[in-house]
C-alpha cells in the first residue's frame, strides 16, 4: 500500500498539472527544520531533493524503492532545480540530489556538497500553446504570433534551456531579431516548468517553453509544438548522493535503483531520454 508521503505527492502532481497550484509550495517535504528532522541518522527517512519535471515518475521509482526497502520511508522534496541547490547551500539536509541540468550540480560538486554526479536521463523542450492559440501557433517561427508568453526564470534550468534555443533561433533563418520579439510578448517569468505548463494550461498565457514530459501529463489541455532538432537544447539530469547524508548506503541504493535498467525503463516510459548525446550548449 503506498505510504502517506506517496499519496500526497500524487495528489500535488494532479493539482500542478490541472493548474490549482502555481506556487512552488507543493511539496512532500518542508524545508529547513522539517527536513533536518526527517534525516536524523536512524529514523528510516531518506530524503531525496528532485527537480519538479521529475515529480511523477520518482514516484512512481519510489514505490519500487520503498518495496525493495520496506524499512526505508522515502520522503520527496520536489521544488525548482535552483531553488533545491541554494537550500543545499544553505545547511538544509538531504540524502539524494536530482537536478534539471548540470550547471547547478557542478556549482555542488566545486563545493563539495555533492559526490558521484552521473547524469541519468535527458529531456527536452517543447512549446506548449493553449487550445486559444492553437490555430495560431504551430511551430517555433510562430511563437511571436503569441499575445502572452510565460517562460522561466533565467536562473532555473528551463528558463535557461528556453534562453539558448531563442538565441539558437536568432542565428537561424528566423532572423537576429527572432529572440527580441519573443521576449517582448513575456508576461511572466516562473521558478519552474510546472509553473509555465499551469499558466498556460490555464489560458493565463498562449504560450511557454516546457520539458516534453510536462507537457505529456497536460494531457489535451495543451498543444504541443516541437522545437526542431538543429535549434533545440538537451536537458541533462544528473543525480548525486548529497555529502553527509544521514543514510548514504540506503541514498547509493536509490541512485542505483535511478540507473538500473528497470529505474531506465520507467524513465524511458514517463518520456525521458537516455542519458547521452552531446551536452547542452553552455
Amino acid at each position: 500500500m503506498a505510504s502517506p508521503s506517496r499519496l500526497t505527492n500524487l495528489a500535488c502532481a494532479s493539482a500542478l498539472i490541472l493548474g490549482v497550484a502555481l506556487g512552488a509550495g507543493c511539496d512532500s517535504a518542508t524545508p529547513g527544520s522539517a527536513a533536518r528532522t526527517a534525516t536524523r541518522e536512524g529514523d528510516g527517512r531518506l530524503v531525496v531533493f528532485a527537480a519538479t519535471s521529475l515529480r511523477d515518475v520518482f514516484a512512481t521509482l519510489g514505490t519500487d524503492f520503498e518495496r525493495a526497502h520496506p524499512e526505508v520511508d522515502l520522503v520527496f522534496h520536489f521544488a525548482g532545480t535552483h531553488e533545491l541547490r541554494t537550500q543545499l547551500e544553505h545547511g538544509a539536509s538531504a540524502d539524494v540530489f536530482a537536478s534539471a541540468d548540470q550547471a547547478h550540480m557542478d556549482e555542488l560538486a566545486r563545493s563539495a556538497r555533492v559526490t558521484g554526479a552521473v547524469v541519468f536521463a535527458r529531456n527536452e523542450p517543447v512549446i506548449v500553446v493553449s487550445t486559444e492559440a492553437a490555430v495560431r501557433i504551430r511551430s517555433l517561427a510562430d511563437l511571436p504570433a503569441a499575445s502572452r508568453i510565460v517562460l522561466g526564470t533565467p536562473e532555473v534550468p528551463i528558463g535557461r534551456y528556453a534562453a539558448q534555443l531563442l538565441d539558437r533561433a536568432s542565428a537561424s533563418p528566423l532572423g537576429a531579431d527572432f529572440r527580441a520579439h519573443v521576449e517582448a510578448r513575456v508576461v511572466s517569468r516562473e521558478l519552474n516548468a510546472r509553473q509555465v505548463l499551469a499558466r498556460v494550461s490555464l489560458g493565463e498565457a498562449q504560450a511557454g517553453i516546457v520539458y516534453r514530459t510536462d507537457a505529456q501529463s497536460a494531457g489535451s489541455l495543451v498543444n504541443v509544438v516541437t522545437i526542431p532538432s538543429e535549434i533545440n537544447v538537451s536537458a541533462q539530469y544528473p543525480i548525486a548522493v548529497v555529502h553527509d547524508a544521514a543514510h548514504p548506503t540506503m541514498a547509493r541504493a536509490f541512485v542505483e535503483l535511478v540507473l538500473s535498467d528497470g529505474g531506465q525503463r520507467t524513465l524511458r516510459g514517463a518520456g525521458f531520454l537516455p542519458p547521452t548525446g552531446s551536452p547542452s550548449a553552455p
